[in-house]
């Protein structure tokens, strides 16, 4: 078999993969970094987009309240958010503010965790700039799960119980801080997400990331207009407030193409109209199998559903997928939540299993809205024709997940070894298995090399997502 290399950086390893010469490798376009991180920050702070600059934003609230809070907002490490180093965007806010009067005592930087676990000291110090310790501010994570730490503020247009944190409300001056990037419901993640989900209650997500309103087509990848999702989420971030947001977005080796700070949802725009030039990967057709990767995002298993449904746009109806990730979670599934309804899927198939999840015999479960992002890739392709791996995977856990065990295509000394090393074997012995079937020499093959970033969009459907 005649075989192209292609580089490839899955998590924290770096592959020469050998594919068949065959594969189409399907990537985003390269989009042009920033000359100089520092100085775009700055001026994005001094001339933002559809608002104040954030110094006159923060003397204003000292004009009006001499020991006026602040809070920034940040995400926790699912988001690779350049907080430190050159191209930090956290440590010119914080001093901005300092700048201004505000003592460091006056300032919190919060964890958006969403119904994510928290952070370690550890992990916040490898994430977040020196500076921020040294200048003594506190660093908080949320909880959606501590009723005292969160403060009731009424119900959206579609129900919705809002419960935001209590000292996001507190604050006198709130500043979200976030990636730009394709999200599988949300359509883009970013703006108003820092606070829904980020800052919300357990409670607070049962109609956000219910079932019927995931249903929904347009809950999905690249998609605002119409979007469920989008549209709650920005309402919740409305009732709670927003002052002024600092986004970013990122090319394919995580370096900054754009800074994007001001109002909340004209500075979200600008960074989306950004994203939509590099992101978006025009196809002609749907493939036999597609073969992608977790990138950073896929810590966990639960993470790695959004590579899935990226890789499910260019796959044929009962095509074959192929899904290696470099897990670097404490935990490489997810919730024990997470874990139980997985198990269902895995048991019941994707059809019984939506059904069970739409019929009002169901009581939510927090974490469902993982799973059921799972069933819609096995709407598409049959359960046994995803192979996933991931050598951080357990024996015990590969159990409860959906598709073939990637192990199965190792030699039998290496299952289960954690070292990421062995994914670029299992990648070219997976795609060996499916060439070696009746009919394969017609096969058609894609590689996603951005994994979950790149958004593949059909040419023959359309104009692609809006």
């Amino acid at each position: 078999m005649k075989t192209k290399t292609v580089p490839v950086t899955i998590g924290s390893v770096a592959l020469e993969l050998n594919l068949p010469a065959k594969t189409d490798v399907l990537a985003m376009k390269t989009a042009q970094l920033l000359s100089d991180p520092a100085a775009t920050v700055a001026q994005a702070l001094k001339a933002p987009i559809a608002a104040p600059p954030l110094e006159r934003i923060v003397r204003e609230k000292l004009r009006e309240k001499s020991d006026a809070q602040a809070v920034v907002v940040i995400s926790d490490n699912t988001r690779p958010v350049p907080y430190r180093g050159e191209s930090g965007i956290l440590w010119p806010i914080v001093k901005t503010l300092m700048d201004c009067g505000m003592e460091s005592d006056q300032i919190l930087i919060l964890v958006a965790n969403g119904t994510h676990r928290a952070l370690s000291e550890e992990e916040l110090e490898e994430m977040l700039d020196p500076s921020i310790f040294a200048a003594g501010i506190r660093v908080k994570n949320h909880d959606c799960r501590n009723g005292e730490d969160l403060v009731f503020l009424g119900q959206t247009s579609r129900g919705s119980q809002v419960y935001i944190n209590r000292d996001y409300m507190r604050a006198d001056l709130k500043i979200l801080t976030g990636l730009v990037e394709s999200h599988f419901m949300a359509g883009v993640s970013g703006g108003r997400k820092s606070v829904c989900p980020g800052l919300i209650g357990e409670q607070s997500t049962y109609i956000f990331h219910g079932a019927p309103l995931l249903a929904s087509p347009q809950a999905d990848l690249m998609i605002l207009q119409g979007n469920p999702c989008h549209e709650e989420a920005l309402e919740v971030a409305k009732m709670a407030g927003v002052d002024f947001i600092v986004n970013v977005t990122l090319d394919c080796d995580y370096n900054l193409t754009g800074i994007f700070a001001g109002d909340l949802e004209k500075a979200h725009e600008k960074a989306v109209e950004k994203l939509r030039e590099y992101t978006t990967i025009p196809i002609e057709h749907e493939y036999d199998l597609v073969v992608t990767h977790g990138g950073f995002v896929g810590l966990n298993h639960y993470q790695t559903a959004k590579t899935a449904v990226s890789a499910a746009l260019a796959v044929k109806p009962g095509g074959k997928m192929i899904i290696a990730a470099d897990i670097t979670d404490l935990d490489p599934v997810g919730s024990n939540n997470y874990r139980t309804v997985l198990h269902l899927l895995t048991l019941m198939g994707a059809e019984k299993f939506n059904k069970l999840l739409l019929s009002p015999d169901w009581t939510f479960v927090p974490d469902q809205w993982q799973v059921q992002m799972w069933a819609k890739v096995f709407q598409k392709i049959d359960m046994a024709d995803l192979y996933y791996y991931s050598p951080q995977v357990p024996a015990r856990d590969y159990q409860i997940i959906p598709g073939v065990n990637g192990n199965k295509f190792l030699p039998e000394e290496l299952w289960y070894t954690g070292r990421p090393e062995t994914i670029g074997l299992f990648i070219e012995n997976a795609i060996r298995s499916c060439l070696e079937t009746p009919g394969a020499e017609e096969m058609t093959i894609a590689f996603l090399a951005d994994g979950p970033y790149g958004v593949p969009v059909n040419q023959t459907e359309g104009q692609g997502p809006t």
